[in-house]
């Protein structure tokens, strides 16, 4: 059988690209060499309910095509409000009033770039001095204290870039945020609704009869037709092969990265292998720890860890990765369970560790920073991520890098389709890095699926 479309990967970009082109009467084929739909998107039977592996909240509500898509079918995503407390390694709270009124600041700069682009943590550092010798002289010459703000706001930075370093980021950036609220939940429903919602196989759903669906199906060989009559070849690691008119490629820049010169054949323009080599794709972690119980305030939806630079100086070498752990946050799909935040070079090495090492370290950063007024009791579970091990996603999402400012078209590169002699596009590119404002985001590689998808309509409607 010849399809008209084989979508590649069955994330939020392929997992809409997919079912738009099926509701509009296309024959396609996806093809996920996971076990699962949802790509960077995992949600898990975990504790009292589910848990979000991976993407974990709805980021802006208006022009989201992910909460539309919840509203649509009368799904209650909620807000999360952020109530969160800064503690201290010591186990003291921290002075959130002044931390709070430092880290806006610290973040609303980046919306005030420097005319020349520098390294991110760079330019906070120097603002963030700036600040504190205008507003509050009796802490500046608090050395330890304006060193702990530095090393504390550098990995929430990290944390929402899935950055290594804050000064692996650049000032230069055409990111957009939506607006709307940052943080909806999908609570107890999971963020596995979405793909539900959109494959018609929720409640049930009888799904598409023209889409055919294939899990664990790695592709190994991308045929890119030049000649107009001849079809785009998929062939698989299992010696399956598939037949197209087109075939739009959602797999993560990692896997790109990785792969894209055994993946395709003829090999792909140099500007497209270019941005390839020139982006990055970050790494967030999480460790999953269920209780028997909530032990942790109510209605607390994040505590912030706060090293003290003396306390962080006495941290073995060996469990350095203890102190890059940014959290936890509280999700909406359980009572029961926290999630603790790693990234960059943390989050990869604690996907490596023995499980019983990861929670007794988990346990004794809790015990250390909350453990002062409260008897923390032993988790019943754990769960953690392995995007970084995973070789069909190796990574969790792409940032702005230090070389963005001489390829400020790499993402627009990225996502060209290849075209045959007659000018019509034959293999697409689709998923968050090829996104030039929403990258990082769900919404922002469901947005690369749709318009690969009516890439395909609008010119078959022509025919």
């Amino acid at each position: 059988m010849v399809y008209d479309t084989i979508v590649v990967g069955l994330g939020s970009a392929g997992t809409t690209a997919a079912s738009t082109l099926a509701q509009a009467g296309k024959k396609v084929l996806a093809l996920e060499a996971m076990d699962r739909v949802g790509g960077r998107v995992n949600t898990v039977p975990f504790g009292d309910g589910l848990v979000e592996l991976g993407a974990e909240w709805i980021h802006g509500t208006a022009n989201s095509r992910v909460y539309e898509t919840a509203i649509a079918n009368n799904i209650d995503v909620v807000n999360q409000t952020l109530n969160f407390q800064i503690l201290m390694s010591d186990g003291s709270p921290a002075d959130t009033k002044l931390l709070s009124e430092l880290m806006d600041f610290a973040t609303e700069v980046i919306d005030d770039p420097p005319p020349v682009p520098e390294p991110l943590g760079q330019y906070i550092t120097r603002r963030v001095k700036e600040r504190i010798n205008e507003k509050y002289p009796q802490i500046a010459n608090d050395t330890d204290f304006i060193e702990s703000f530095l090393f504390f706001m550098d990995l929430v930075i990290d944390n929402l870039e899935a950055s290594n370093s804050w000064n692996d980021l650049s000032t230069f950036s055409d990111y957009e945020e939506l607006k709307g609220h940052q943080y909806a939940s999908w609570h107890r429903y999971g963020y596995k609704t979405f793909f539900e919602l959109m494959l018609n196989t929720y409640n049930n759903g009888p799904g598409y009869p023209n889409l055919d669906i294939a899990l664990n199906k790695e592709v190994s060989r991308i045929t890119w037709p030049r000649q107009p009559a001849e079809d785009a070849v998929v062939s698989c690691s299992d010696g399956s092969v598939y037949r197209a008119r087109s075939v739009i490629v959602t797999v993560s820049l990692g896997v790109l990265k990785e792969r894209h010169n055994t993946l395709f054949s003829a090999a792909l323009p140099s500007e497209k292998t270019t941005a390839i080599e020139k982006m990055s794709i970050g790494v967030i972690g999480k460790v999953v720890l269920a209780f028997e119980k909530p032990w942790w305030p109510k209605n607390m939806s994040f505590t912030a860890f706060m090293w003290r630079a003396e306390d962080r100086k006495n941290v073995p070498k060996e469990d350095i990765w203890t102190s890059m752990m940014n959290g936890p946050s509280f999700g909406m799909g359980t009572s029961n369970t926290l999630t603790l935040w790693l990234c960059g070079d943390a989050a990869k090495l604690v996907e490596t560790l023995p499980e019983d090492v990861v929670k007794t370290k988990s346990m004794e950063i809790l015990r250390r920073f909350m453990g002062r007024n409260t008897n923390i009791p032993e988790p019943t579970a754990m769960l953690r991520s392995s995007w970084y091990k995973n070789p069909f996603t190796r990574g969790s999402y792409t940032y702005d890098n230090l070389l963005t400012p001489q390829y400020p078209n790499a993402r627009e590169d990225l996502g060209k389709p290849l075209l045959d002699s007659a000018g019509n596009p034959r293999v697409l590119f689709a998923g968050e890095a090829t996104n030039p404002q929403h990258y990082s985001t769900v919404h922002g590689a469901s947005e690369t699926g749709y318009r690969e998808a009516m890439r395909l309509l609008n010119i078959s409607s022509k025919i």
